[in-house]
């Protein structure tokens, strides 16, 4: 049986990032890096919105809010060391009516308490730097900024591999075994052993969790995020990431403009439950993906207490006519002609037994294991404190 000194399992951002901290901290670790697809960041890591978040809507104290804006910096630390394109675009949260100018200032009142640079911003210097927007006030977060994930994945990988990290991508995890001396991992290629497993498995935490014992309570439930990408007459229309207020009734942040790394916008993403974890293509289903959930009982606690953020959500599927005027509240030069196809992303929510989305990152663990359980956004922005974290978790208990 093959021998390593941590087991990794996934090849996400976050895992690669909790193994560049350990073999910054011992170079001379053994470490085997586990994935069932053929590449690294093949899920959430490459199907998001591709920005540094500030860190202005996370709750002070928790996890979220201490290590978004450390991240911020650590990413944009690591993309200037190794020649990886990011912009500093900034954002605006834009506040288009009364109603929700009160919220607006909630999230400032947040953003400083967390101690971003923010400042507000009239409607009248909002048509100065944004003369396409519409609002009667918003925050500005200059340091929000865009990077493509994907990438960041791919040079980690290549810099991991070549500091001695061994990759098996196409490697399906089928099993965890733990004894007080040891840790085993089955796998559709053989088992492998080691002192220390880091599961960063995303759309699949819970199951891999299962396999330790620690998912008795909450369930990863799926949710579709569509977008579209903003033709190329268009595509020119802003200049920062342009947000709403987020609506405290529903889960996400709200249908946003985004600037991409690559020179184009996309609009989105909506928020719907998906069929299925992996099935980008027209919303499939994976039946036993829908059959996890409908046996889950925090699943219809969650639906039943959501049925009116659901509809709205589901609209926005259903009509692009209706995705168009959630925009155009904010910017309203754009019309139907602007939106073109552009792949989904399938958000991996960690929902509880009486049925509440947890909001902040959680990890589990046992003697000899540690479990990324929920790592929405901002995961990607605060991968690599959340690796120095898990990293740091790890050193100890080895050393102990």
């Amino acid at each position: 049986m093959a021998r390593s000194d941590i087991i990794v399992i996934g090849a996400g951002i976050v895992g690669l990032a909790t193994t560049h901290y350990l073999k910054r901290a011992r170079p001379g670790m053994r470490i085997v890096v586990l994935e069932k697809e053929d590449a690294p960041g093949k899920h959430q890591t490459g199907h998001n919105s591709g920005v540094i978040h500030a860190g202005i809507y996370y709750a002070p104290g928790s996890l979220k809010s201490r290590l978004c804006k450390a991240g911020a910096d650590a990413t944009k630390r690591f993309c200037q060391e190794n020649g990886i394109p990011f912009d500093d675009c900034g954002k605006l949260i834009v506040a288009t009516d009364d109603s929700e100018l009160a919220a607006l200032d909630n999230l400032r009142q947040r953003a400083e308490t967390n101690g971003l640079d923010i400042r507000m911003v009239d409607a009248a210097e909002m048509t100065e730097i944004e003369p396409n927007v519409t609002g009667l006030r918003a925050i500005l977060s200059p340091a929000s900024g865009i990077v493509d994930y994907g990438q960041i994945c791919r040079v980690l990988r290549d810099r991991l591999s070549a500091e001695g990290v061994e990759f098996r991508f196409g490697t399906s995890v089928t099993g965890l075994r733990e004894t007080s001396g040891e840790v085993t991992v089955e796998t559709d290629a053989g088992d492998i052993a080691g002192a220390m497993v880091v599961a960063c498995c995303g759309l699949q935490a819970d199951r891999i969790a299962e396999m330790s014992g620690l998912a008795d309570d909450f369930r990863i439930i799926p949710f579709r995020g569509e977008y579209f990408r903003l033709s190329q007459t268009a595509g020119a229309l802003v200049r920062h990431l342009i947000y709403p207020v987020p609506d405290p009734s529903l889960p996400f942040l709200g249908v946003h403009l985004t600037k991409m790394i690559g020179g184009y916008t996309t609009v989105g993403p909506n928020a719907v439950f998906s069929f299925g974890r992996e099935t980008y293509e027209r919303n499939g289903v994976a039946m036993a993906d829908l059959a996890r959930s409908l046996a889950f009982p925090g699943f219809w606690k969650l639906m039943s207490r959501s049925v009116r953020p659901g509809l709205h959500e589901l609209h926005g599927t259903l009509s692009r006519r209706v995705y168009l005027e959630r925009c155009r509240r904010y910017c309203p030069a754009l019309t139907l002609d602007d939106l073109e196809a552009y792949p989904p992303g399938i958000r991996a929510q960690a929902v509880s037994r009486d049925g509440k989305m947890i909001d902040d990152f959680l990890l589990r663990q046992t003697a000899r294991t540690i479990h990324v359980c929920n790592a929405p956004s901002p995961a990607a922005t605060s991968a690599f404190p959340i690796g120095a974290e898990i990293g740091e978790q790890i050193l100890q208990k080895i050393s102990s």
